[in-house]
C-alpha cells in the first residue's frame, strides 16, 4: 500500500466534528420539510463560504488564511496567469489583500521555507486541500488504474518502476528530469506530456507520490514519507463509503444549503456514490431536506449552517472559486449564467478572456474580463459589463474600488485601466478617475477599497 494511503491519527478534524454531534442528537428524520425562499438560500450559501463576514481591517496572517480554507476546503489550481493565479483568488475575495508569501508557505509553492498544511490532488479537479483531507482520497487513488489514460503506462512495468527508483533515489524531481524529451504540440490537444510525465501524473493520481512544492508553478515530485507529516502517515481503516460521506459531509457545510448534484460536484464524486451518501446522511438527520422557492431539485440544509438577514460582500470572484465553479448552482443561486471563454476562439467570446464576476452584497451584479499588464504596473480591464437591473452608478463605483484594491495587492501600482468594450465600461472609466481623483496615488498592498463609503448592498 503506497504511504499516501494512510490517513493520520489524533489529527485535528476540523469538519467531522459538527456532524458527528448532531448526529449524536438526532432521533428521527423531520417530519415536514422547511421551505426558504431564494434570497434565503442564497445568504446561507455566501456565509457558508465565508463571505458572511466582514474582511479584517488589521494585519492578516496565517490565521486567517487558515479559516478561509477550514471554510471552503479545496483550492482549486489552475495555470493561467493573465489576471492573477487561481488559488490565490478566492483567499483575497474573503480576506482582502493579504501577503500572497503566506499562502505560498503553507503550502510550499515556492523555494523559500515551508510551513506545509495544503497538499495538493484531485480534491475538485487539481486543488489544494488541508493534510488532514488527503487520506479522504484513497479511494480515487484505488480507482487510478481503471481510468483510460493510464492504460499505456500501466502496461508498462519498467517504465513505472524506474519513475518510482528515480523519486525515490533523486527526489523531488521534476518532469524534466525523468529524461523524456516532449514530443510536438499537437493541434487539439491541451498538453503534450511526454512519457515521464505521464508516469509522474499516473503516480501521483495513484497516491505513490505527491507534490513535494511548486517553484515558478512547476510541480516538483516526491514519496509522500517526504512530504506528509508524520501524524498524516499513520494508517487508520477508514472504507471507500467511509471516506466519500465525510467528503459530502465537508461539501454541505461548505455550501450551506446545496441540492444533491451540487453536493457531490464539491469533490467530483460520481452520481451514484453521490446519491447514496447524501441519502444516508438525510436517513442520519446529518442533512436536512430543505425545498427552495424556484429550485426545481430537492435541497439539503447542514444543521447549524448561519442564516445570515444580509450579507454586505463584495469580491472579485476567480471562475474556480469554489462558490461559483459549478456554473449550474451559479445560475440556480444568483440567476447568473457564467461561462468561462479561455478556451473559446476569440471572434466567438462573448465577454472576454478572463472574465471574473463580480459579487456585491449578496448578489453577482457585473463582470470583467481582467489582464495585469505588469510590465507596465497596470491593471486592465479588457471589458466590463452589468447585470440587468442593477444600480450602475453604485456598481461601477464599488467595483472601481476593488479593482483598485486588487491592483495594489498584486503590486500593479500604476493603476487601473478601463477599456471602452462592456455596456458598464464607460461608467466604470468615470468612477475610476473619480477614484483616483478622491484618493490619490493608493499605496502598493493596502485595501484602498475602503476609501469608497456606503452600503455594499446592491438592487437587482
Amino acid at each position: 500500500m503506497p504511504h499516501g494511503r494512510k490517513r493520520g491519527n489524533g489529527m485535528r478534524e476540523w469538519w467531522h466534528v459538527r456532524a458527528a454531534a448532531y448526529s449524536a442528537r438526532v432521533t428521527s428524520t423531520p417530519a415536514a420539510v422547511e421551505r426558504l425562499t431564494s434570497a434565503q438560500a442564497r445568504r446561507i450559501a455566501l456565509a457558508a463560504q465565508g463571505f458572511g463576514d466582514p474582511r479584517p481591517t488589521g494585519r492578516i496572517d496565517a490565521r486567517h488564511i487558515r479559516r478561509v480554507v477550514e471554510r471552503v476546503a479545496v483550492l482549486q489550481l489552475d495555470s493561467v496567469n493573465v489576471f492573477c493565479r487561481s488559488h490565490y483568488l478566492p483567499v483575497f475575495a474573503r480576506l482582502g489583500p493579504y501577503p500572497r508569501v503566506l499562502l505560498d508557505t503553507l503550502s510550499a509553492h515556492h523555494a523559500g521555507p515551508v510551513r506545509r498544511e495544503l497538499v495538493e490532488y484531485w480534491a475538485h479537479m487539481a486543488a489544494l486541500v488541508p493534510v488532514e483531507l488527503h487520506h479522504l482520497f484513497r479511494f480515487r487513488m484505488e480507482a487510478a488504474h481503471r481510468e483510460a489514460w493510464t492504460r499505456r503506462i500501466t502496461e508498462d512495468p519498467n517504465l513505472l518502476d524506474s519513475i518510482r527508483e528515480l523519486v525515490r533515489t533523486q527526489g523531488p524531481i521534476r518532469s524534466g528530469d525523468t529524461g523524456f524529451e516532449r514530443p510536438p504540440a499537437r493541434p487539439g490537444h491541451m498538453w503534450n506530456w511526454h512519457l515521464g510525465k505521464d508516469a509522474l501524473e499516473y503516480l501521483f493520481w495513484d497516491g505513490e507520490v505527491m507534490a513535494a512544492r511548486r517553484v515558478n508553478f512547476e510541480r516538483w515530485y516526491d514519496l509522500p514519507e517526504r512530504v506528509l507529516p508524520p501524524a498524516a502517515l499513520v494508517p487508520r481503516p477508514l472504507s471507500d463509503v467511509d471516506q466519500q460521506r465525510e467528503l459530502v459531509r465537508i461539501a454541505a457545510r461548505a455550501m450551506g444549503v446545496a441540492t444533491e448534484d451540487d453536493l457531490g460536484d464539491y469533490f467530483r464524486l460520481g452520481r451514484t456514490a453521490s446519491k447514496t451518501r447524501v441519502s444516508e446522511l438525510v436517513e442520519a438527520g446529518e442533512l436536512l431536506p430543505v425545498a427552495v422557492d424556484g429550485w426545481n431539485q430537492p435541497a439539503y440544509l447542514w444543521p447549524g449552517t448561519r442564516r445570515p438577514r444580509r450579507v454586505a460582500a463584495r469580491a472579485l470572484l476567480s471562475p474556480f472559486d469554489s462558490l461559483i465553479w459549478y456554473r449550474r448552482r451559479t445560475k440556480r443561486l444568483f440567476g447568473f449564467h457564467y461561462r468561462i471563454e479561455i478556451y473559446v476562439p476569440e471572434p466567438k467570446r462573448v465577454y472576454g478572456y478572463y472574465v471574473v464576476p463580480f459579487l456585491l452584497g449578496d448578489a453577482l451584479v457585473a463582470r470583467v474580463d481582467l489582464k495585469s499588464d505588469r510590465a507596465r504596473r497596470v491593471l486592465r480591464v479588457q471589458s466590463a459589463w452589468a447585470e440587468p437591473g442593477v444600480d450602475r452608478p453604485h456598481v461601477a463605483a464599488e467595483l472601481a474600488a476593488e479593482l483598485f484594491s486588487a491592483a495594489g495587492w498584486l503590486g500593479l501600482d500604476a493603476g487601473v485601466e478601463v477599456a471602452g468594450r462592456g455596456d458598464l465600461a464607460a461608467e466604470l472609466a468615470v468612477a475610476v478617475r473619480a477614484f483616483t481623483a478622491d484618493v490619490g496615488d493608493p499605496a502598493v498592498g493596502s485595501d484602498v477599497g475602503s476609501a469608497v463609503p456606503g452600503s455594499h448592498e446592491v438592487s437587482r
